[in-house]
Protein backbone atom coordinates (compact mmCIF):
# COMPACT_ATOMS: atom_id res chain seq x y z
CA UNK A 1 0.00 0.00 0.00
CA UNK A 2 1.39 3.56 -1.12
CA UNK A 3 2.00 5.89 1.77
CA UNK A 4 0.65 9.52 2.04
CA UNK A 5 2.87 12.03 2.04
CA UNK A 6 1.36 13.27 5.68
CA UNK A 7 2.91 9.38 6.67
CA UNK A 8 6.27 10.53 5.96
CA UNK A 9 6.23 13.84 8.14
CA UNK A 10 4.59 11.82 11.18
CA UNK A 11 7.50 8.98 10.67
CA UNK A 12 10.21 11.82 10.74
CA UNK A 13 8.56 13.81 13.35
CA UNK A 14 8.46 10.39 15.62
CA UNK A 15 12.28 9.87 14.41
CA UNK A 16 13.67 13.47 15.85
CA UNK A 17 11.44 12.95 19.06
CA UNK A 18 13.41 9.40 19.05
CA UNK A 19 16.85 10.64 18.67
CA UNK A 20 16.08 13.23 21.14
CA UNK A 21 15.08 10.88 23.77
CA UNK A 22 18.07 9.19 22.52
CA UNK A 23 16.27 5.45 22.57
CA UNK A 24 17.43 3.33 20.12
CA UNK A 25 14.34 1.12 19.88
CA UNK A 26 12.40 4.35 19.14
CA UNK A 27 15.08 4.93 16.59
CA UNK A 28 14.51 1.86 15.05
CA UNK A 29 10.78 1.66 15.12
CA UNK A 30 10.23 5.19 13.85
CA UNK A 31 12.81 4.24 10.69
CA UNK A 32 10.98 0.42 10.51
CA UNK A 33 7.30 0.99 11.96
CA UNK A 34 6.01 -2.56 12.43
CA UNK A 35 3.16 -3.22 9.67
CA UNK A 36 -0.77 -2.96 10.62
CA UNK A 37 -2.25 -5.46 13.08
CA UNK A 38 1.41 -6.12 14.95
CA UNK A 39 0.85 -3.48 17.84
CA UNK A 40 0.43 -0.60 15.43
CA UNK A 41 -2.30 1.16 15.71
CA UNK A 42 -3.69 2.58 12.16
CA UNK A 43 -5.49 5.54 11.06
CA UNK A 44 -9.71 5.55 11.59
CA UNK A 45 -8.49 2.41 14.45
CA UNK A 46 -9.44 2.85 17.97
CA UNK A 47 -8.18 1.39 21.35
CA UNK A 48 -10.93 -0.49 23.01
CA UNK A 49 -10.54 -0.89 26.54
CA UNK A 50 -10.96 -4.61 27.78
CA UNK A 51 -14.56 -5.53 29.03
CA UNK A 52 -14.78 -5.12 33.25
CA UNK A 53 -14.66 -8.03 35.33
CA UNK A 54 -17.72 -8.78 37.83
CA UNK A 55 -15.46 -7.78 40.93
CA UNK A 56 -14.11 -4.46 39.29
CA UNK A 57 -17.64 -3.44 38.58
CA UNK A 58 -18.76 -4.40 41.96
CA UNK A 59 -15.86 -2.20 43.19
CA UNK A 60 -16.86 0.77 40.74
CA UNK A 61 -20.33 0.84 42.21
CA UNK A 62 -19.95 0.22 45.49
CA UNK A 63 -17.28 3.70 45.24
CA UNK A 64 -19.60 5.60 43.67
CA UNK A 65 -22.09 4.84 46.41
CA UNK A 66 -19.96 6.25 49.18
CA UNK A 67 -18.43 9.02 47.84
CA UNK A 68 -21.97 9.95 47.18
CA UNK A 69 -22.78 9.34 51.01
CA UNK A 70 -20.48 10.87 52.77
CA UNK A 71 -22.54 9.82 56.00
CA UNK A 72 -22.67 6.06 55.04
CA UNK A 73 -18.72 6.21 54.67
CA UNK A 74 -18.01 7.89 58.09
CA UNK A 75 -20.77 5.14 59.53
CA UNK A 76 -18.68 2.16 58.19
CA UNK A 77 -15.62 3.76 59.31
CA UNK A 78 -16.64 4.42 62.91
CA UNK A 79 -18.78 1.56 63.20
CA UNK A 80 -16.74 -1.08 64.80
CA UNK A 81 -15.09 1.09 66.80
CA UNK A 82 -18.30 2.55 68.50
CA UNK A 83 -19.51 -1.28 68.41
CA UNK A 84 -16.59 -2.20 70.60
CA UNK A 85 -16.74 0.81 72.91
CA UNK A 86 -20.01 -0.12 73.69
CA UNK A 87 -20.22 -3.46 73.72
CA UNK A 88 -17.02 -3.08 75.90
CA UNK A 89 -16.91 -0.34 78.01
CA UNK A 90 -20.69 0.81 78.16
CA UNK A 91 -21.63 -3.18 78.49
CA UNK A 92 -19.90 -3.79 81.08
CA UNK A 93 -20.80 -0.74 83.21
CA UNK A 94 -24.23 -1.66 82.53
CA UNK A 95 -23.54 -5.46 83.91
CA UNK A 96 -21.70 -3.90 86.83
CA UNK A 97 -24.47 -1.92 87.69
CA UNK A 98 -27.45 -4.28 86.89
CA UNK A 99 -25.21 -6.99 89.34
CA UNK A 100 -25.24 -4.48 92.18
CA UNK A 101 -28.66 -4.94 93.21
CA UNK A 102 -28.30 -8.53 93.11
CA UNK A 103 -27.39 -10.55 96.21
CA UNK A 104 -25.78 -13.32 97.95
CA UNK A 105 -27.91 -16.05 100.05
CA UNK A 106 -26.31 -16.10 103.32
CA UNK A 107 -26.35 -19.97 103.73
CA UNK A 108 -25.49 -21.46 100.12
CA UNK A 109 -23.17 -18.13 99.14
CA UNK A 110 -24.79 -18.56 95.44
CA UNK A 111 -26.06 -15.41 94.10
CA UNK A 112 -29.68 -14.65 94.05
CA UNK A 113 -30.80 -12.40 90.75
CA UNK A 114 -33.53 -11.08 92.95
CA UNK A 115 -33.49 -6.73 92.39
CA UNK A 116 -33.17 -4.51 95.84
CA UNK A 117 -31.01 -2.08 97.55
CA UNK A 118 -29.66 -4.25 100.34
CA UNK A 119 -25.54 -4.13 99.24
CA UNK A 120 -26.16 -0.33 99.35
CA UNK A 121 -28.10 -0.49 102.65
CA UNK A 122 -25.10 -2.25 103.50
CA UNK A 123 -22.66 0.25 102.54
CA UNK A 124 -24.14 2.91 103.99
CA UNK A 125 -24.91 1.24 107.63
CA UNK A 126 -21.29 -0.11 107.92
CA UNK A 127 -18.96 2.70 108.77
CA UNK A 128 -16.12 0.85 107.87
CA UNK A 129 -17.11 1.17 104.63
CA UNK A 130 -17.75 4.90 104.55
CA UNK A 131 -14.46 5.24 106.22
CA UNK A 132 -12.16 3.32 103.47
CA UNK A 133 -14.08 5.54 100.88
CA UNK A 134 -13.36 8.76 102.19
CA UNK A 135 -9.89 7.59 102.82
CA UNK A 136 -9.28 6.48 99.54
CA UNK A 137 -10.89 9.63 98.20
CA UNK A 138 -9.01 11.62 100.50
CA UNK A 139 -5.43 10.15 99.36
CA UNK A 140 -6.53 10.27 96.13
CA UNK A 141 -7.41 14.36 96.08
CA UNK A 142 -3.59 14.89 97.76
CA UNK A 143 -1.73 12.50 95.10
CA UNK A 144 -3.75 14.82 92.57
CA UNK A 145 -2.71 17.85 93.83
CA UNK A 146 1.46 17.23 94.30
CA UNK A 147 1.56 15.61 90.99
CA UNK A 148 0.14 19.25 89.46
CA UNK A 149 2.09 21.10 91.83
CA UNK A 150 5.15 18.98 90.44
CA UNK A 151 4.22 18.80 86.98
CA UNK A 152 3.74 22.70 86.36
CA UNK A 153 7.46 23.65 86.65
CA UNK A 154 8.92 20.92 85.19
CA UNK A 155 6.81 20.92 81.95
CA UNK A 156 7.37 24.95 81.97
CA UNK A 157 10.68 24.36 82.06
CA UNK A 158 10.49 21.19 79.66
CA UNK A 159 8.44 23.39 77.11
CA UNK A 160 9.48 26.75 77.62
CA UNK A 161 13.03 27.03 78.65
CA UNK A 162 15.23 24.03 78.25
CA UNK A 163 17.15 23.53 75.16
CA UNK A 164 16.69 20.41 72.98
CA UNK A 165 19.09 17.82 74.05
CA UNK A 166 18.13 18.84 77.61
CA UNK A 167 14.56 19.06 76.92
CA UNK A 168 14.72 15.59 75.01
CA UNK A 169 16.61 13.94 78.16
CA UNK A 170 13.95 15.42 80.60
CA UNK A 171 11.16 14.03 78.56
CA UNK A 172 12.85 10.12 78.16
CA UNK A 173 13.24 10.46 81.99
CA UNK A 174 10.02 11.00 82.25
CA UNK A 175 8.73 8.16 79.92
CA UNK A 176 11.58 5.43 80.45
CA UNK A 177 10.05 4.68 84.19
CA UNK A 178 6.87 3.82 81.93
CA UNK A 179 8.49 0.82 80.29
CA UNK A 180 9.37 -0.86 83.68
CA UNK A 181 6.81 -2.62 85.26
CA UNK A 182 4.65 -1.23 87.86
CA UNK A 183 5.61 -3.95 90.60
CA UNK A 184 9.41 -3.68 90.11
CA UNK A 185 8.72 -0.16 90.99
CA UNK A 186 6.15 -1.01 93.94
CA UNK A 187 8.90 -2.81 95.22
CA UNK A 188 11.49 -0.40 94.35
CA UNK A 189 9.85 2.28 96.52
CA UNK A 190 9.13 -0.75 99.31
CA UNK A 191 13.06 -0.97 99.12
CA UNK A 192 13.91 2.67 99.88
CA UNK A 193 10.94 3.29 102.61
CA UNK A 194 11.16 0.11 104.88
CA UNK A 195 12.46 0.01 108.01
CA UNK A 196 15.58 -1.34 106.99
CA UNK A 197 15.86 0.43 103.75
CA UNK A 198 18.10 2.65 101.78
CA UNK A 199 16.27 5.80 103.11
CA UNK A 200 17.34 5.04 106.92
CA UNK A 201 20.77 3.94 106.01
CA UNK A 202 21.57 6.89 104.80
CA UNK A 203 19.78 9.17 107.15
CA UNK A 204 21.66 6.69 110.03
CA UNK A 205 25.14 7.28 108.32
CA UNK A 206 25.17 11.06 108.55
CA UNK A 207 24.00 11.05 111.79
CA UNK A 208 20.35 12.19 111.56
CA UNK A 209 18.24 9.45 112.91
CA UNK A 210 15.57 7.58 111.30
CA UNK A 211 12.35 7.99 109.64
CA UNK A 212 10.43 4.44 109.18
CA UNK A 213 8.14 5.61 106.27
CA UNK A 214 7.36 2.11 105.04
CA UNK A 215 3.97 0.60 105.31
CA UNK A 216 1.91 4.14 106.38
CA UNK A 217 0.09 6.39 104.46
CA UNK A 218 2.97 8.50 103.72
CA UNK A 219 4.60 5.80 102.02
CA UNK A 220 1.22 5.30 99.53
CA UNK A 221 1.53 9.31 99.66
CA UNK A 222 5.32 9.51 98.18
CA UNK A 223 4.83 5.82 95.96
CA UNK A 224 1.47 6.82 94.51
CA UNK A 225 2.51 10.11 93.14
CA UNK A 226 6.13 9.18 91.89
CA UNK A 227 4.09 6.49 89.84
CA UNK A 228 1.41 8.91 88.34
CA UNK A 229 3.52 12.05 88.21
CA UNK A 230 4.35 11.44 84.18
CA UNK A 231 0.75 10.62 83.37
CA UNK A 232 0.29 14.22 84.25
CA UNK A 233 3.62 16.06 83.39
CA UNK A 234 3.30 15.00 79.92
CA UNK A 235 -0.73 16.26 78.96
CA UNK A 236 0.51 19.73 80.78
CA UNK A 237 3.95 19.62 78.36
CA UNK A 238 1.60 19.54 75.53
CA UNK A 239 -0.42 22.08 76.15
CA UNK A 240 2.42 24.57 77.47
CA UNK A 241 4.20 23.70 74.39
CA UNK A 242 1.16 24.81 72.30
CA UNK A 243 1.15 28.18 73.49
CA UNK A 244 2.64 30.89 70.61
CA UNK A 245 5.28 32.58 71.83
CA UNK A 246 3.85 36.21 70.98
CA UNK A 247 1.08 36.22 73.68
CA UNK A 248 4.01 35.49 75.76
CA UNK A 249 6.16 38.55 74.27
CA UNK A 250 2.66 40.81 74.36
CA UNK A 251 2.16 40.28 77.78
CA UNK A 252 5.80 41.24 78.42
CA UNK A 253 5.23 44.77 76.25
CA UNK A 254 2.57 45.47 77.89
CA UNK A 255 4.30 45.79 80.99
CA UNK A 256 2.71 42.67 83.24
CA UNK A 257 5.14 41.12 85.48
CA UNK A 258 6.23 36.88 85.25
CA UNK A 259 3.72 36.02 87.72
CA UNK A 260 0.74 37.70 86.05
CA UNK A 261 1.62 36.21 82.42
CA UNK A 262 2.11 32.92 84.43
CA UNK A 263 -1.40 33.40 85.87
CA UNK A 264 -3.36 35.29 82.92
CA UNK A 265 -1.74 34.20 80.13
CA UNK A 266 0.23 30.50 80.48
CA UNK A 267 -2.31 29.14 82.99
CA UNK A 268 -5.44 29.55 80.93
CA UNK A 269 -4.36 27.85 78.25
CA UNK A 270 -2.77 24.78 80.26
CA UNK A 271 -5.75 24.29 82.48
CA UNK A 272 -7.25 21.66 79.41
CA UNK A 273 -3.79 19.76 79.57
CA UNK A 274 -3.34 20.12 83.64
CA UNK A 275 -7.12 18.50 84.12
CA UNK A 276 -6.49 15.65 82.15
CA UNK A 277 -3.16 14.80 83.55
CA UNK A 278 -5.48 15.22 87.23
CA UNK A 279 -8.16 12.54 85.60
CA UNK A 280 -5.54 10.62 85.04
CA UNK A 281 -3.52 10.64 89.11
CA UNK A 282 -7.00 10.29 90.28
CA UNK A 283 -8.57 7.64 88.80
CA UNK A 284 -5.69 5.49 88.88
CA UNK A 285 -5.14 5.85 92.57
CA UNK A 286 -8.68 5.68 93.38
CA UNK A 287 -8.86 2.34 91.30
CA UNK A 288 -5.83 0.65 92.88
CA UNK A 289 -5.65 -2.10 95.27
CA UNK A 290 -1.87 -3.38 94.83
CA UNK A 291 0.23 -0.40 96.07
CA UNK A 292 -1.54 -0.29 99.60
CA UNK A 293 -1.24 -4.24 99.90
CA UNK A 294 2.93 -3.71 98.86
CA UNK A 295 3.69 -0.26 101.04
CA UNK A 296 0.43 0.86 102.45
CA UNK A 297 -0.72 -0.05 106.23
CA UNK A 298 -4.70 0.37 104.94
CA UNK A 299 -7.27 -0.91 103.02
CA UNK A 300 -8.50 1.00 99.63
CA UNK A 301 -11.72 0.87 97.77
CA UNK A 302 -9.98 -1.62 95.02
CA UNK A 303 -8.93 -4.03 98.21
CA UNK A 304 -12.55 -4.68 99.73
CA UNK A 305 -13.62 -5.05 95.98
CA UNK A 306 -10.61 -7.73 95.61
CA UNK A 307 -11.62 -9.36 98.28
CA UNK A 308 -15.05 -9.49 98.29
CA UNK A 309 -14.50 -11.31 94.71
CA UNK A 310 -11.46 -13.59 95.55
CA UNK A 311 -12.59 -14.43 99.10
CA UNK A 312 -16.18 -14.23 99.87
CA UNK A 313 -16.96 -14.23 96.49
CA UNK A 314 -19.75 -11.52 96.81
CA UNK A 315 -19.83 -10.12 93.46
CA UNK A 316 -23.11 -8.36 94.06
CA UNK A 317 -21.29 -6.32 96.79
CA UNK A 318 -18.33 -5.82 94.96
CA UNK A 319 -20.29 -4.29 92.21
CA UNK A 320 -22.43 -1.99 94.17
CA UNK A 321 -18.75 -0.50 95.75
CA UNK A 322 -17.31 -0.36 92.60
CA UNK A 323 -20.54 1.94 92.13
CA UNK A 324 -18.95 4.71 93.89
CA UNK A 325 -15.32 5.53 92.44
CA UNK A 326 -17.57 5.16 89.42
CA UNK A 327 -19.84 8.18 91.21
CA UNK A 328 -16.77 9.95 92.48
CA UNK A 329 -15.15 10.17 88.69
CA UNK A 330 -18.70 11.14 87.09
CA UNK A 331 -18.96 14.43 89.84
CA UNK A 332 -15.42 15.40 89.23
CA UNK A 333 -15.87 15.42 85.50
CA UNK A 334 -19.15 17.31 85.60
CA UNK A 335 -17.40 19.69 87.58
CA UNK A 336 -14.61 20.27 84.91
CA UNK A 337 -16.90 20.35 82.14
CA UNK A 338 -18.89 23.29 83.88
CA UNK A 339 -15.36 24.75 84.32
CA UNK A 340 -15.33 24.50 80.89
CA UNK A 341 -12.23 22.51 80.82
CA UNK A 342 -12.83 20.09 77.91
CA UNK A 343 -13.19 23.13 75.26
CA UNK A 344 -9.57 23.45 74.20
CA UNK A 345 -8.96 19.64 74.57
Amino acid sequence: MRRQPWQYVHRLHRLAAAVARGSRHQISTAIFPPPLGEGRVGVGERLKPPPPSAVGALRHRVGGVLYRAPLLRLALLLGPVVLWMVVIYLGSLALLFITSFWSQDSVTGAIVQNWGLTNYQFLLQEDVYRTIAIRTVGIAIAVTLTDVALAIPIAYYAARIARPRLRTFLLLSMVLPLWSSYLVRVYAWRTILSGDGVLNWTLHQIHLGSVNLGFSRWSLWIVFSYLWLPYVTLPVYAALERIPNSLIEASTDLGARWLTTFRRVILPIAIPGIVAGSIFAFSLTIGDYIAPDLVGDTEFIGNVIYQSVGIANNIPFAAAYAIVPALVMAIYLLIARQLKAFEAL
